[in-house]
């Protein structure tokens, strides 16, 4: 699964790294390296705009957890951060989301946990792992969105009428990734962006075809700091080092 990761590129970037039109700068995102489910999160899509009718490539601020538009609670979202690759084309909560609505999260990486066995003095722990292209560029990950419509707001014009959440695309992890984990996101290459964004793209088997690997599989994978583990911590300070002892080092 994809469960947390770090993003902390800001919207004048994301601006020109994916090509947007349209952003709103009263929408503001902070950098995270701690992004958890129900955050806030940058997501790059297509709508067409209100005035002119035309297509256009917008950046827009998310809440990761994917709302059904026919569900009765936005609750559910907190459990529908990610969506299987296997079967996102014909699940009821996600088919029409990847029908229509596709987007993309970037991410500087990912986190992952790996159980530490206990020893004789220590107990069996879940030890992060940062997971990040080897070149360090944005990753592009593959994710849907949809919109669900709050009954307790009366006015279809009230902004809070309208949530907009989104979901990350797993598969089963590989190379670097699949040592410490048996999932991972998917990611767009810049090449099929147009495609994959493109709201009239709906052939299931072509758009499954733009889904790749992180940077071609070419990922970085180090342990860092548990201070992770907690929600409420953030700042760069989460990217260091793991000390060895931790990570069962000498």
């Amino acid at each position: 699964m994809c469960g947390r990761y770090v993003s902390t590129r800001s919207p004048q970037d994301l601006v020109g790294l994916f090509q947007v039109a349209g952003w709103n700068p009263e929408q503001l995102v902070e950098p995270s390296w701690n992004v958890a489910p129900t955050d806030d999160v940058w997501a790059v899509l297509e709508r067409a705009d209100r005035t002119s009718g035309a297509l256009e490539r917008q950046l827009r601020a998310l809440r990761w957890g994917l709302v059904p538009s026919w569900a009765k609670s936005p609750d559910t979202g907190a459990k529908m951060i990610n969506a299987r690759v296997e079967t996102v084309h014909e699940k009821p909560a996600y088919r029409r989301a990847f029908a229509k609505r596709r987007c993309l999260l970037p991410a500087d990486g990912f986190y992952e946990w790996q159980t530490v066995p206990a020893t004789g003095t220590a107990k069996a722990r879940k030890q992060p792992y940062f997971i990040s292209p080897a070149d360090g560029q944005v990753m592009a990950m593959a994710g849907l969105y949809e919109f669900w419509r709050d009954p307790a707001v009366a006015d279809d014009d009230d902004p809070a009428a309208w949530w907009t959440t989104c979901t990350v695309i797993t598969t089963e992890a590989t190379d670097t990734a699949g040592r410490i984990h048996p999932r991972m996101p998917l990611a767009i290459s810049p090449a099929d962006y147009e495609a994959w964004l493109d709201p009239a793209h709906q052939d299931p088997d072509e758009l499954r075809a733009l889904l790749g690997t992180p940077a071609h599989g070419d990922l970085d994978a180090r342990a860092v700091t548990t201070a992770v583990n907690n929600v409420r911590n953030n700042g760069p300070q989460l990217l260091d080092d793991a000390p060895e002892a931790d990570t069962g080092g000498g």
